[in-house]
């Protein structure tokens, strides 16, 4: 099954109620109701995270800014046997210049036939067979 992801930014203020009565309350209320509206999309709360991002300050200065973002995910509607490298010209991706831009299909690697394993060598100790031109000489002790 693949997903898509999408972030958004954590709510950053609570919302009046009648039934929040304090700032938790208040924060936790806009909170569910951000979710709550995510889920009547189809997407599936994954978590919140807290990521740095460099800005400008000013005309020349950079700092880091920290955001609180909500991640979510849902599944991609697949269709047919090759569904993994088709996307619908609904949903696809386009560039700057308005074109459709195309997934790289992904073919299945082929195996290589292995090759023969060479002939071990005979161990040093061993001794060697009758009629070798290799069998080291004899000794006359």
């Amino acid at each position: 099954m693949q997903f898509e992801y999408t972030a958004i930014p954590a709510p950053t203020r609570g919302e009046k109620a009648k039934d929040a009565k304090t700032p938790a309350e208040r924060y936790a209320l806009a909170l569910s109701d951000e979710l709550n509206r995510m889920a009547a999309d189809g997407w599936e709360y994954i978590r919140a995270d807290v990521l740095p991002s460099e800005e400008r300050t000013g005309l020349t200065g950079r700092s880091t800014v920290y955001h609180n973002l909500l991640i979510f995910r849902r599944a991609t509607s697949q269709a047919g046997e090759d569904s993994a490298s088709s996307v619908s010209a609904a949903a696809a991706p386009t560039d700057p210049a308005g074109e459709e831009r195309r997934e790289p299909e992904i073919r299945p690697v082929q195996a290589k036939p292995e090759a023969p394993e060479p002939a071990a060598a005979p161990a040093k100790d061993a001794p060697a067979a009758a009629g070798s031109d290799t069998a080291p000489p004899a000794r006359n002790d």
